[in-house]
């Protein structure tokens, strides 16, 4: 799945291209996503221009003169600006602006979403309730005080959209080896001062990967249609058995809310 990395990249790609440029059409090949590209899109959004390409956790949000587009990007969907029109078969939604350009969502796996929010888009359910951003101010402290009490592993803690926004399943991993972490460690039992190391390893691992592109494991590709390089720089995820690039010993794979683990024995308490 796209993490907030291969999004925030997608965005940085896409912004250029589009910001400040008209809609000429709307063309939808395939409206049932995981939520249905309603159909009063095709008619509201023509003739509107695109004021800013902004991003909340893993959602994009392309404001327009008159409502906002929100696009999520699913398990396996991609963003990109393509001057060739012939779509692919999973090419599902093409945005086409007054410069030929044409911003085009393809996703095999129909999990993405493409929404027309009117009105304040931090309003809407699914963005209401999401949690800060990795950048926030004083990220341990709030780490720290939501997990007092909390019995769950912490790598499924920092994974909550509502604890903290757009954590996913890599990062997390890589985080908390950082931080000399074991992703099963209840929340609720770990420290003020390696909840400040570990918020600051979090940033870290997601600035490494924004400067790497992001991290293409199957099929992500940004908003230039580039791969992401971030998975060459991989400590522990996806190494089941590779040495620990700290002190040799296996890592180990388990899991945590459902999702692959990596972490070493060793290095992480």
């Amino acid at each position: 799945m796209p993490e907030l990395p291969e999004v925030e990249t997608t965005r940085r790609g896409i912004a250029p291209h589009v910001l400040g440029r008209t809609v000429r059409e709307l063309v939808v090949r395939q409206p049932k996503l995981r939520w249905p590209v309603p159909e009063t899109l095709l008619q509201v959004l023509p003739g509107q221009t695109c004021r800013e390409v902004s991003r909340r956790a893993k959602y994009l949000l392309l404001r327009f003169d008159h409502g906002t587009v929100l696009i999520h990007l699913g398990m396996s969907g991609s963003l990109t600006v393509v001057d060739v029109t012939r779509p692919g078969p999973h090419d599902h939604v093409d945005i086409r602006f007054d410069d030929g350009a044409t911003l085009r969502l393809n996703d095999p796996r129909r999990f993405g979403c493409v929404l027309w929010l009117e009105g304040n888009p931090m309003a809407h359910p699914l963005l209401r309730d999401v949690g800060p951003e990795p950048w926030a101010e004083g990220l341990g402290e709030h780490l720290y005080a939501r997990s007092r009490g909390r019995r769950q592993a912490v790598k499924h803690f920092i994974m909550d959209g509502k604890v903290v926004a757009g954590v996913g399943n890599i990062y997390a991993n890589e985080a908390l080896f950082r931080a000399g972490i074991h992703p099963g460690r209840a929340a609720g039992r770990i420290s003020l001062g390696r909840y400040e190391a570990l918020a600051g390893q979090v940033v870290a691992v997601l600035e490494a990967a924004l400067k790497a592109g992001g991290t293409t494991l199957r099929d992500f590709r940004g908003g230039d249609g580039k791969p992401g390089y971030f998975q060459q720089e991989l400590a522990v995820y996806g190494r089941p058995g590779a040495p620990c690039p700290r002190c040799g010993t296996a890592i180990r794979p388990g899991r945590h809310g459902q999702r692959s683990t990596f972490f070493c024995p060793r290095c992480q308490r």
